[in-house]
């Protein structure tokens, strides 16, 4: 592949998904798109670019587009995320909402859907604080193939044994064959949409809680700022921002700012002590939802 092909990629995925390719990188392009070269008959990358600059060519560029942007994912990743949401966003929020009995949360890049479902079996065990609450968990990604797989909720036994503790998997999963499917109930508390960061969101409504985690940190910094600007104005006044481990806001958004005690959780508009002590601490307007969706049950598994 020559330097004026890379380059070509290059801008060809940042203008698409936001993702940066570097020069690094580029070992990411032999085995991610030869594969995507083959089922269309190409012998080569720079066979491959040659069809791609055909303007007419949109298919396949969202198929290279979709193949870059894959990510790994697993139940229940890093576990601090999801003890920081039991421990803290979960309680407050219940507190903060029970009025109105309603709890949205957006998985941004949700990939094969491990993150969402982590989420959603956390909300059953948690049930008896959010018992006949309307529960939405919104999971995105760019990747239509990701997406059908995780809308299955089929698992392999690789999948499942990373991070998913063994009593979870025997009371939220079904074996199927060599393989394991999460029970129906928690498949239902979330509705898998495809959808690109660069897009406006105000069709999806607005949050509670935002997951954006291990995926800002492959855009420049013009495009975080630029999505964490729009992702500040879907979620709620009192909500959370969780982002990964190696991700911050800090020199990127002057609309969060890090949660007092907990790392990778942000908070609204402190930018100081001063506001934060004035920070409202009472029940927020109810999330309006993009679409009306029916109360989802929250209990143990059927």
């Amino acid at each position: 592949m020559t330097p004026q092909d890379f380059d070509f990629l290059r801008e060809m995925l940042k203008d698409n998904s936001g993702l940066i390719l570097t020069e690094e990188k580029q070992y990411l392009l032999e085995c991610r798109l030869m594969p995507v070269a083959r089922e269309h008959g190409l012998e080569s990358l720079t066979d491959l670019v040659r069809v791609l600059r055909d303007p007419a060519e949109k298919q396949l560029s969202a198929k290279v587009t979709e193949a870059m942007t894959i990510n790994e994912s697993l139940f229940f990743r890093d576990k601090t995320p999801f003890e920081n949401f039991t421990q803290l966003m979960l309680p407050t929020l219940a507190a903060s909402r029970a009025p109105m009995r309603k709890l949205r949360i957006w998985c941004a890049a949700a990939s094969t859907g491990q993150e969402p479902y982590s989420l959603a079996m956390t909300l059953k065990e948690n049930s008896g604080k959010i018992t006949g609450w309307d529960l939405e968990i919104i999971g995105t990604d760019l990747s239509s193939d990701v997406l059908e797989k995780a809308k299955a909720g089929l698992y392999s036994q690789f999948e499942v044994q990373r991070g998913l503790p063994i009593q979870l998997l025997v009371k939220y999963f079904n074996q199927v064959g060599s393989m394991w499917q999460i029970d129906s109930s928690v498949r239902a508390m979330i509705d898998f949409r495809k959808f690109n960061l660069l897009e406006s969101f105000a069709s999806l409504g607005t949050f509670d809680i935002i997951f954006c985690r291990n995926v800002l940190i492959y855009f420049d910094s013009e495009t975080k700022k630029d999505i964490f600007s729009r992702m500040a104005r879907q979620l709620q006044p009192d909500g959370y921002l969780v982002l990964g481990a190696a991700e911050t806001v800090i020199g990127h958004s002057a609309d969060f700012t890090p949660a007092e005690g907990v790392r990778g959780v942000y908070v609204k508009g402190v930018k100081d002590q001063d506001e934060a002590a004035a920070r409202p601490t009472g029940p927020a307007t109810a999330p309006a939802s993009a679409v009306p969706r029916p109360t989802v049950a929250v209990g143990g598994s059927n």
